[in-house]
């Protein structure tokens, strides 16, 4: 696992289009993620070749939330616990290097390049999208922490046909893990 490359953006747009699940973005998009976020994403390779990625990005208004945007794995890859995997990756890689308890309690002194370091963690999921949901909540449970569903965008709010995209906030998140596998 590692930081997305430009040279990757293709392949990330072929993922999320075999998908079929995901919103796919314009390849630009995924192009430009890759320069702008890749600090706050990460891809999966086998032998040489991207098999998953996690887009994500630190929230402007809270730098120690991660807004997680799109988790997809190559369909022959999946089952495997690769989407998880990416997740904890990126999550031990960008956490504040305190426990839950100290993350309660005190400041943290900069941990990353990208600010005090992660101790929150938010994304959208559709309400039929029980696998994502899944592996969320495996997530919360190897990170320690709790989390919760609010409502976040109804289908009315889309000017195109869109289901409702319920917000998971996951915390607090500290850089210790426990395996649930």
């Amino acid at each position: 696992m590692r930081q997305p490359r430009i040279a990757d953006g293709t392949r990330i747009w072929e993922i999320a289009k075999d998908s079929q699940v995901l919103d796919v973005n314009s390849s630009y998009a995924y192009l430009l993620w890759c320069r702008d976020f890749a600090a706050s994403s990460v891809v999966a390779e086998v032998d040489g070749k991207v098999v998953g990625f996690v887009t994500g990005y630190l929230r402007p208004e809270s730098p120690s939330t991660l807004f997680v945007w799109q988790v997809a794995v190559d369909d022959d890859q999946r089952g495997r616990g690769l989407g998880v995997a990416m997740l904890d990756h990126l999550v031990g890689s960008l956490a504040a290097s305190v426990d839950n308890e100290e993350a309660d309690n005190k400041e943290v002194e900069n941990e990353t390049p990208l600010g005090s370091g992660v101790r929150e963690l938010e994304t959208t999921v559709s309400p039929d999208n029980t696998a994502s949901v899944a592996m969320f909540a495996s997530l919360a449970r190897r990170r320690g922490a709790q989390m919760t569903k609010s409502s976040l965008f109804e289908p009315d709010m889309f000017p195109d046909s869109h289901a409702a995209e319920d917000l998971y906030h996951i915390a607090p998140i500290a850089r210790n893990t426990e395996r649930d596998h």
